[in-house]
Parts: structure tokens; sequence; C-alpha cells
């Protein structure tokens, strides 16, 4: 969806924030882009400063049959990981703890979201879509910039 405007800088600032690339409490991604162990998030139970999620896909994606809990590099919800999964290497199956294809649905989702991400307010309301949290946004926009920007080089004189 060219039209839509994504950078992959935004998608790396987003990776970095939700998993650290894939590496959180020690994952790594295999040759093949499947992330393990799997990253299952907390529990959506509605405890503070948590959304509540009754479980939606009967355990399927995050092996919690209460509450539903984000799963894979780039932290899907289960009902969305439904809605917009992708195969983004191209072996015939969808799973949200292999990158490519988390990577790739997170691009479709915020696309479909915030339509014109190369607006303040398409870009804006796409990172609210995948999460509400401002400080979420000023992280996940710095990375961005930072990622956007190239290694930090020193200036002449300096």
């Amino acid at each position: 969806m060219p039209q839509c405007g994504l950078g992959w800088n935004t998608l790396a600032g987003i990776g970095a924030v939700e998993s650290i690339h894939g590496s959180y409490l020690g994952a790594s991604a295999d040759a093949d882009g499947l992330v393990s162990p799997p990253i299952i998030g907390i529990a959506l139970d509605g405890s503070e400063g948590v959304m509540e999620i009754l479980d939606t896909d009967g355990g399927e994606l995050d092996g919690d049959v209460r509450w539903d809990r984000a799963v894979g590099p780039m932290q899907f919800i289960p009902t969305t990981w439904a809605d917009f999964a992708q195969d983004g290497n191209l072996d015939g199956r969808t799973d949200p703890h292999q990158i490519d294809d988390a990577v790739l649905t997170a691009a479709h989702y915020l696309c479909a979201s915030g339509g014109d991400l190369t607006s303040d307010d398409g870009w804006q309301g796409a990172l609210a879509a995948y999460n509400r949290s401002v400080s979420y946004a000023h992280d996940v926009a710095d990375l961005a910039t930072s990622y956007g920007q190239g290694p930090d080089t020193e200036e002449p004189g300096a």
C-alpha cells in the first residue's frame, strides 16, 4: 500500500518498543525469522494501566483462555491478528511469532488505521490504534526519528 506512506523506521520503532526487535527476555529470531521462545505479553485483565480484553481466541495464540494477551515480536492481540494477518515470508502460513509475518501485518494494520501516514493526523491515528498510550507514541516517534537519521556522526571540530 504505497499510498499509505508508512516508513520502515516507524515499523522499526514499534518493534523496538514492543519487543526489542524480538529479543525481549532472551528471545531471538532463527534463520527462518521465527522468534523463540514466543513473546507473550501480560494478561489484558483490566488491572491498573491495562485494558480489559476477555479471551477471544480460546487461547490459541496466547495460551490464555481467560484473557487475551499480545503475542509475537510486534505484540498483536488475537483479534487484530485474526483481522490483519499477513504472510510476510511467503510460506503459506501466518504466524505472529514469525518476524516477517508480524512486521508486514503491522504495516497493513497501521495503513488501514491511519490512512495517509505522511500526515501528522494519519500517523498519530495509526499509532493510537496500535497502542493508545501517549508515551508509547512518543517513544516510537523518537526511535523512528533516530532510525531515519542513521548513525550519529560527530560534527567537525566537536
